[in-house]
C-alpha cells in the first residue's frame, strides 16, 4: 500500500470517529444551532481575510467552540468550516485534511477545558491559540508530505515545514492577535449559551445552571412562619397540580408525564417546603420526591446540578453526603464558582442552606460583579443585566448579610423592570413572563418590599388545572414554572376578598 492510499484511509477513518462522536452525543436542537452558527461563522471569517495568506480567525473560533461546548461539537464546528469554506476557496484532496485539522483544533480546546479547574489567563489562552496555528500547519504539511511524489524521508518532511514556515507563523501571530481581540468575549457569549439557552423550556433534557428556585430561601434561613401555605389562596390548586404531576417512582418531569428529572424533582421538593408541606409525604405509588433525588445523584453532573440539589435536600431535612464537599472543590481562588454570576449566587444559597463555608468570599466576589445601573447579569460585570439574575444576587447577598447598599441597588433595578401589568421581563422592556415574577417576588420578600401587583400577576395566570401558565395568553405550563409561583405565593400570600379577587393592601 502506497503512503498516500494508507494515508487517506487513515484519514477517512479520524473523520468517520469524529462524525460518529458527534451524532452519538445526541446534540439538542439548540447545540446543533449553535454549531452551524459557529462553523458560518468560522468560514465567514476565513473568506474576510483571504487577502491575508494564512491570516484568519477560523482557528480561534474552533479552538474556542471546543473549549466551552466540548469535545463533539468543537470537532464539528473545526470539519464543517473546513469544507463550507472550501465552496468558495475550491474543494481538492486538501479538504479532508483541513476538516481533521480544524476538527483536532476543536478537540484540544476541549482538552484544556477538560483539565482545569480555573480558567486560563487571557494571555496563555492567546498563546495556546497561536500555537494551534503552527499544530494546524503541521497536519497540512504531512499532507503535502504524504503526496509528494518524491522520497518520503524525514530530511523531505523537514524541507516541506521549512518551507512552509513563514506562512504557519503568520497564521499564528494571527490567532494570538485575534484572540485578544474577541476570544474573552466570544468565551463569555458560549458560556452563557451552555448554561443558560441549552436548558430546557420545555419538555427536554436540561443542563445544569438554571437553578430557578429563588424560593430557596426557605431553606437559606428565613423564617419558616413566612412559608405557611393558605388554605384559600392559589397555593392549594398549585399544590394539588404538582400532586397530579408526580410520577410513579416518586419523581418529576418537566412537565407531566416527561421521565423524572432531578431538575424538576428538586424545584418541586423545595416549592413544597416552602409553602410549608414535607416534601417526603408527597407520595405516588409508595415513593416520595426526596428519595428518588437521593437514589439519582448519579445524575448530577456540574455545580449548578450540586447547588439545586443540596438546596433541595436541606429544605427536606434529608442527608447531604458529600454534596457539600464537591461544590466547595468548585469554588474558585477568587471566591466565585464558575466566574459565574449565578452558578455563584446559588452556591451561596446551597452553602446557607447547608450552613457550610465559602459563603463569604463567593458574596464578596457576587457583590463586585454589579453593573452600574445596580443589576446583575448571568456571568459576570460589562453584561445586561437581567431581573432573574439580579433577583438571584438579591436572594444570595441578602442570605449572606452582605452590604446593604448592593442589595438596594439591585433592587432598585428590579423594580424599575417591573411592567404595567404587574409582572416582570427576563430582559428590561421585555414581556412579563411567571418565571421571572417569581424570582422578583422572592427578591422583593426578601427585602421587604410590597409585591401586591407581581403576586396578582401570578395569580391571574394561574390555570383551571392548577398549573401556572409562563405567560400571558400561552397553554406553556412547564411543571417547574407552577414550582416557583408556588414558592413566591408561598413567601407572600395574596391576601383575597370573598369573591376570589386581589384585595387592596
Amino acid at each position: 500500500m502506497s503512503w498516500t492510499l494508507a494515508s487517506f484511509v487513515i484519514l477517512a477513518l479520524a473523520l468517520t470517529a469524529g462524525f460518529a462522536w458527534y451524532e452519538r452525543s445526541r446534540p439538542s436542537s439548540r447545540t446543533v444551532a449553535i454549531v452551524a452558527a459557529l462553523a458560518a461563522l468560522a468560514t465567514l471569517g476565513r473568506i474576510a481575510f483571504a487577502p491575508l495568506p494564512s491570516v484568519k480567525p477560523t482557528t480561534d473560533i474552533v479552538l474556542i467552540a471546543g473549549f466551552v461546548l466540548g469535545g463533539p461539537p468543537g470537532f464539528a464546528v473545526g470539519a464543517v468550516a473546513a469544507i463550507a469554506s472550501n465552496i468558495f476557496f475550491g474543494q481538492g484532496p486538501w479538504t479532508p485534511w483541513q476538516m481533521l485539522a480544524w476538527g483536532m483544533v476543536g478537540l484540544l480546546g476541549a482538552g484544556l477545558r477538560r483539565r482545569r479547574a480555573r480558567p486560563l489567563p487571557r494571555i496563555v489562552m492567546a498563546l495556546i491559540c497561536g500555537a494551534a496555528g503552527f499544530a494546524y500547519g503541521l497536519v497540512l504539511n504531512f499532507y503535502a508530505f504524504v503526496t509528494f511524489t518524491g522520497q518520503h524521508t524525514l530530511a523531505q518532511f523537514l524541507v516541506i515545514e521549512g518551507s512552509a514556515f513563514s506562512f504557519d507563523l503568520a497564521h499564528a501571530i494571527g490567532n494570538f492577535v485575534f484572540y485578544l481581540a474577541f476570544g474573552p468575549a466570544l468565551v463569555r457569549a458560549l458560556q452563557r449559551f451552555r448554561l443558560r439557552m441549552d436548558v430546557a423550556w420545555g419538555p427536554v433534557t436540561a443542563a445544569p445552571l438554571v437553578v430557578i428556585a429563588l424560593l430557596a430561601a426557605a431553606a437559606a434561613g428565613l423564617p419558616a412562619d413566612r412559608a405557611q401555605a393558605s388554605t384559600a389562596g392559589p397555593e392549594k390548586p398549585a399544590l394539588a397540580y404538582l400532586a397530579r404531576a408526580q410520577n410513579p417512582d416518586g419523581g418529576f418531569g418537566l412537565s407531566p408525564g416527561q421521565p423524572s428529572s432531578q431538575l424538576a424533582s428538586a424545584w418541586v421538593v423545595i416549592a413544597l417546603a416552602a409553602a410549608g408541606a414535607n416534601p417526603a409525604e408527597l407520595r405516588r405509588d409508595g415513593h416520595d420526591p426526596v428519595t428518588w433525588i437521593r437514589t439519582h445523584l448519579d445524575q448530577l453532573q456540574g455545580p449548578g446540578d450540586l447547588e439545586r440539589t443540596i438546596v433541595a435536600l436541606a429544605a427536606a431535612h434529608a442527608p447531604l453526603g458529600t454534596l457539600v464537599a464537591r461544590l466547595e472543590r468548585d469554588q474558585r481562588r477568587d471566591g466565585s464558582v464558575g466566574e459565574q454570576s449565578n452558578l455563584t449566587a446559588f452556591a451561596i444559597l446551597a452553602w446557607r442552606a447547608a450552613d457550610a463555608r465559602g459563603v463569604p468570599a463567593a458574596a464578596a466576589w457576587l457583590a463586585r460583579q454589579q453593573d452600574g445601573d445596580g443589576g446583575f447579569s448571568f456571568a459576570v460585570r460589562g453584561d445586561p443585566g437581567d431581573v432573574d439574575d439580579s433577583a438571584a444576587a438579591i436572594e444570595a447577598l441578602t442570605a449572606a448579610g452582605a452590604a446593604p447598599t448592593v442589595v438596594v441597588r439591585a433592587r432598585a433595578f428590579v423594580l424599575a423592570s417591573e411592567n404595567g401589568d404587574g409582572g416582570f421581563p427576563l430582559d428590561p422592556g421585555g414581556a412579563s413572563n411567571a418565571q421571572s415574577t417569581a424570582w422578583a417576588v422572592q427578591a422583593l420578600c426578601a427585602t421587604g418590599s410590597p409585591v401586591r401587583r407581581p403576586l396578582a400577576y401570578l395569580r391571574a395566570r394561574l390555570t383551571r388545572s392548577g398549573a401556572v401558565a409562563y405567560a400571558d395568553g400561552e397553554t406553556f405550563t412547564p411543571v417547574w414554572v407552577t414550582a416557583e409561583a408556588l414558592a413566591a405565593f408561598a413567601r407572600a400570600p395574596l391576601p383575597l376578598g370573598a369573591d376570589g379577587t386581589a384585595s387592596a393592601r
